[in-house]
């Protein structure tokens, strides 16, 4: 038994092999001989874009606490310590828009989020403080118990202490993971997708090198005599037609010295049409439609609203289910859990133009199964008293139950036939 123990647990140890720039078997530069981390994939532009959308959205996403009532509904818990903290301020030194925005950062590129619990004597969370992914050991004890091991340095919070290494508990972080090899490790996307990253990277400094050159293809010059001092003829040369700003001028060539180009055209290397793709490439590993990146090739302003639709379906819950299910686990405590939880609102990205979202009101409003206040609620209006029927559920006067119907229908053809 004691064997078996010991592989269930060599087994469960969670490691993640491709986080931070610690790859284990994705070691070496990328396929286009560029190396690529968290740090300069963010250089490129597509990936910094698609960071930047989806961190901001979560971010900016109404995140309340929420608790079942007595009548099987729900309402917003404001006396939870935790409602202050996730809505407004994690902690002294930051919004909730900026702990979310980082948190979400750290899950896009190095896929796993951490954050450290502070909490009070009853146990009840009240500071939460972002941590590092690239510093974040996850492990097992010799018990197959869970700890986080985290390397600190001086630009941490003061909360870790003095020591290099803080040993945290489970119930100190918030961990928060992506796609994984076992459910509590996040592979890095940056590390996965490394050679479509430094793809994109190759290009873009390709090109600014071929603008830095001239906008002109490399090439030799031939002289049909010997050349005494070769390198003082290549340093004359560069510097007077080398650089952008030397484009176009005209060169004199002396002693029957001829220019013969050797390098190819970026048509033929089909340049512009590798930058495109690899913009696609990346919106693919973020699965960010295109023209939220200002790629409006295959766009248009009859599908635009449907992508935009599709991005909060298919990109974004995901994520968000992820953080929810990650907080109530890791902030509720055990006697909350079955009746308070946290959930963010995306009602606001999913409503359509105003013309539709009113003639959806209009039938919701007509057939009894929303009041007013209920759809000024939606657009974040004030209520209307109740005394003034603000909270009145009305439906429509011409309309009746079939039965009904059926039973006036055969009174009235007795009354006919006395």
């Amino acid at each position: 038994m004691g064997i078996l123990q010991g592989i269930f647990k060599a087994r469960d140890k969670p490691k993640n092999a491709l986080v931070g720039s610690r790859y284990s078997f994705f070691f070496g530069n990328t396929s286009a001989g560029k190396p690529v981390n968290e740090h300069t994939a963010m250089q490129m532009t597509a990936v910094y874009s698609c960071v930047r959308i989806l961190s901001e959205t979560l971010a900016g996403l109404p995140l309340h606490v929420y608790r079942y009532n007595d009548s099987g509904g729900k309402e917003k818990y404001l006396k939870h310590p935790l409602y202050k903290l996730l809505h407004d301020e994690p902690n002294p030194e930051m919004t909730s828009f900026a702990f979310r925005e980082t948190l979400m950062s750290h899950l896009l590129l190095w896929g796993n989020a951490y954050a450290q619990i502070i909490r009070n004597a009853r146990g009840e969370v009240i500071a939460l403080y972002p941590l590092m992914p690239n510093k974040m050991t996850v492990d097992r004890d010799s018990k197959g118990r869970l700890f986080y091991l985290y390397s600190r340095t001086s630009d941490d919070a003061p909360t870790l202490g003095d020591e290099s290494q803080v040993y945290l508990s489970p119930s100190e972080v918030l961990h928060i993971p992506g796609l994984g090899f076992d459910g509590l490790i996040g592979y890095s996307p940056i590390a996965m997708a490394k050679n479509a990253v430094g793809l994109a990277i190759a290009t873009e400094e390709y090109g600014a090198k071929f603008f830095a050159n001239g906008a002109a293809p490399g090439g030799v010059l031939e002289h049909p005599g010997t050349i005494k001092d070769p390198q003082k003829v290549k340093e004359s040369w560069n510097s007077a037609y080398q650089g952008s700003q030397n484009a176009h001028r005209v060169a004199v060539l002396e002693e029957g010295m001829k220019y013969q180009p050797i390098g190819i055209s970026p048509e033929q290397a089909q340049f512009l049409e590798t930058r495109k793709f690899q913009i696609n490439e990346i919106a693919r590993i973020f699965r960010v439609p295109p023209h939220m990146l200002a790629d409006l090739e295959k766009s248009s302003f009859s599908n635009i609203e449907q992508q935009s639709l599709e991005f909060v379906k298919y990109t974004l819950d995901p994520w968000v289910v992820r953080w929810e299910q990650s907080m109530c686990r890791a902030l509720l405590m055990e006697s909350e859990k079955p009746i308070v939880f946290i959930k963010f609102n995306v009602d606001g990205l999913l409503r359509g133009d105003y013309v539709s979202r009113m003639s959806g009101y209009a039938t919701a409003r007509q057939n009894g199964w929303m009041s007013a206040n209920d759809i000024r609620e939606l657009e974040n209006l004030d209520r209307i008293p109740a005394e003034f029927g603000g909270d009145l559920y009305l439906i429509n006067g011409a309309m009746t139950k079939l039965q009904d119907a059926g039973a006036f229908a055969n009174t009235t053809r007795l009354e006919e036939i006395e």
